[in-house]
This record gives C-alpha cells, structure tokens and sequence, in this order.
C-alpha cells in the first residue's frame, strides 16, 4: 500500500482517535458477527451506531436505514462494514459524503477500488481485518488508551 500511514500505524491511530462507530449490516441477531463484534466494542467504551434498514434497534441503539440518515443525528468517526465485498463501494461512497475519518472492511471483505477511493478522499481505510480481534491485541500490547466503559456493557 502507498498510505501515508502504515497498517501497524493506522490500526492503532483509527481505535484511539474514532470512538463513534457506524456499523453498516449490524444485526439484531447475538449469534451474528456483526452483533458480537459490536457488543465487544461497546463494552470496550465506544459509541455504536447499526445501520441496518430492517432493525429499529439494536444494543440499545437506535437503527438507521442509511449512514446518511445516522449522519443526519450523529457525528460518525468510522464506518465499519459488515457487508459483502461487491457492496462496498456505495458504503464509501456514503462514508466520504458524511465526513467519516475512517473505513474498516471486517475479515473476508475487501475491496481495492473503494479503498483508493476512500484513501483519495482522505480516509483512513482497513481491510479484511477484524475490529474486535485488532482491538484485543493492541489493548493487550498496551498500544490503545483506555476509554471509560457505556453503562450497562459487558466484554464477552
């Protein structure tokens, strides 16, 4: 990659400086990834934001059809795709028009063209890697600061 920013760099950069997280394809379901991924985050002190045009809450948040939408109400940091590879495209189309910081494509997706893109705007971008697996080894390797717990979330 031609990033200014390295992965071993940027991973730490995007979990210590994006605490307002948008999961696109965040489902109601505990026995998903996408809900136990979240539900590691939140407990872990972010902020999470599903976009999910079926759901109307999720992990005691209020659902957005669109990250457009959720943008209209929240300022989101980093966009977190739970999303089939060929769908990424028009999720960083919407991650670049809200002004997200960052974009991070979960284990299995990727997507190169939408990732230059993304980075040409100015984000930073992550792919096929996993949010809560990053976040345990950094926290475990004393490289991410503590953020204070939500009221009401658990580790699991």
């Amino acid at each position: 990659m031609t990033d200014s920013i390295a992965l071993a760099e940027r991973i730490p950069h995007i979990l210590n400086h994006c605490r307002t997280i948008a999961v696109v394809g965040l489902s109601p379901k505990p026995n998903r990834a996408s809900f136990d991924v979240s539900r590691y985050m939140q407990a872990a002190g972010y902020r999470i934001i599903p976009v999910n045009p079926n759901a109307t809450e999720v992990l005691g948040e209020k659902a957005y059809a669109t990250l457009r939408e959720a943008a209209q109400h929240e300022t989101i940091d980093l966009v977190n795709c739970f999303r089939n590879s060929e769908d990424i495209p028009p999720v960083v189309d919407e991650a670049i028009a809200i002004g997200a910081k960052a974009v991070w494509m979960q284990l299995g997706v990727a997507h190169a063209a939408a990732a230059a893109k993304a980075e040409a705007a100015g984000l930073l971008v992550v792919q096929d890697h996993c949010l809560k697996i990053d976040h345990r080894v950094l926290m475990s390797s004393g490289l991410l600061r503590e953020v204070p717990a939500q009221p009401g979330a658990s580790f699991s």
